[in-house]
């Protein structure tokens, strides 16, 4: 049990060297190391939904920890656990940090919500066209849109659709073989099995199986070696029949630095557009959610919540800001303890950021004034310096994307041009109100993480 803490202990260090301060104290500090079986790590936390963020967001980060440690490549099960007692009660007392139960896996498919679903997901014009598509994929995978191409902003629901779809095509066939990766992932694994000559393998995994999902295909830009292991890859599954759904936040004839060849490939099935959520779906959708959650909330309250976000994740971050709140002081989830949490101004809007390059640079933006499309373009106007440099700072720091993506993400700009705008933030923190600017950007790109 010692030597379990021990390896825990070394493996938080790490994880805590990879995440920000606020993430790791709310998120990582009430973890354990429940038990190590051959492969198969088994990681407990207080409750579900921090179980659901730290797959969600964290699941890669945690894996490298976890294998760097243990020396091997793990399989990561998360299991849900009681705190019967702090930390120091438990050293003073010998008794243990969680009651005992059999661990359980969440979710059937890895990196797959088992609540992504069909039946849980509300539908309104925005999204309707993408709904009716997947859904077919999920009932005839292979046979009619291949590949499904789903692109649209941060937050309009392009991951719970395609993991809808793996729910879907596991549940009517749990033999089917199926992945689900974001494209940083599978650039991983490629550079990995060249680093270890290891390609037959890798290969193996990607062009065997019945349906292949890849989210945020964009980030494969200017990454040739990827694109030809992808192109490869994607002409295989396609005949052998195989199902390719892919995800974007622009349309293939949008997205630069990839090569026509497989750009012609995006394009060679459906391709369809999801539009932000509009007032009513968000109300829905926050309605859906507190269902899942096990929570009475009222559509007054709904619409409260739906008027202070723009898009699905910031919606799941103020639901769980409002229930902590009200869960705190023991009251319900009233109109008037809404308003009071999230300001009842009906011409405020709350933009909740989570980890994901567009939803920090349109927080940079709001807090500059600045529009994306001025962040991202050519122009080199006085006033764009700044957040242009501070974005590339906050996305290399707290994202840890490379000087390469952080340029493409930002119009294509070369990466010498990333090196100096992260290194003029660097030189200047401390000696100006920049790391007064950069503490307050952060602050927006946490706000929907709750202390539980």
């Amino acid at each position: 049990m010692d030597d379990q803490k021990e390896l825990w202990g070394k493996i938080l260090a790490e994880i805590e060297l990879n995440v920000s301060r606020a993430n790791f104290l709310t998120l990582f500090k009430r973890t354990a190391l429940l038990s190590l079986e051959g492969n198969v790590v088994t990681i407990a936390a207080p409750s579900t939904m921090i179980i659901d963020l730290l797959q969600r967001r964290f699941y890669e980060i945690i894996k490298r920890a976890v294998d760097k440690h243990t020396q091997m490549d793990a399989s990561i099960i998360f299991a849900p656990k009681t705190i019967v007692a702090t930390v120091e009660q438990a050293k003073e007392s010998n008794m243990p940090l969680f009651e005992e139960e059999k661990p359980k896996t969440i979710g059937h498919l890895p990196r797959v919500r088992q609540d992504y679903t069909f039946e849980n997901m509300a539908v309104s014009s925005s999204n309707q066209l993408a709904y009716v598509s997947a859904t077919t994929v999920a009932k005839k995978p292979g046979q009619i849109y291949n590949p499904l191409f789903l692109y649209g902003p941060v937050g309009c629901g392009k991951t719970h659709l395609m993991q809808s779809i793996a729910n879907e095509v596991f549940k009517n066939d749990n033999s089917k073989k199926i992945l689900y990766i974001t494209s940083e992932e599978f650039t991983n694994e490629v550079v990995e099995s060249i680093r270890t000559n290891a390609t037959a393998q890798m290969k193996r995994k990607f062009r065997n199986v019945d349906l292949l999902i890849i989210d945020d295909i964009q980030f494969i830009a200017g990454k040739e070696k990827i694109q030809e292991e992808l192109f490869h890859t994607f002409n295989i599954l396609v005949d052998n029949g195989s199902q390719i759904v892919l995800s974007s936040d622009r349309p293939p004839s949008e997205i630069q630095k990839v090569e026509k060849r497989l750009l012609s490939r995006f394009a060679g099935g459906l391709t369809v557009d999801i539009e932000q959520p509009d007032f009513e779906l968000r109300t829905a959708i926050l309605l859906i959610k507190a269902k899942k959650y096990g929570v009475g909330l009222s559509i007054e309250v709904a619409k409260i919540i739906a008027e202070k976000a723009q898009d699905a994740r910031s919606l799941e971050g103020l639901l769980l800001r409002t229930i902590t709140e009200a869960q705190a002081k023991g009251e319900e989830i009233s109109e008037e303890l809404a308003n009071k949490l999230l300001g009842n101004k009906k011409d405020e809007t709350i933009i909740v950021g989570s980890f994901h390059p567009d939803e920090i640079i349109n927080n940079i933006c709001t807090y500059y004034k600045v529009k994306p499309t001025q962040l991202k373009s050519s122009k080199r106007d006085a006033f764009l310096v700044k957040p242009r440099q501070v974005a590339m700072y906050i996305l290399k720091k707290e994202l840890g994307l490379t000087y390469v993506e952080i340029g493409n993400i930002l119009g294509g700009r070369d990466h010498t041009t990333i090196m100096h705008g992260v290194e003029k933030v660097e030189n200047l923190m401390g000696k100006t109100k920049l790391s007064e600017d950069i503490s307050s950007i952060s602050r927006l790109a946490v706000e929907n993480v709750v202390d539980y």
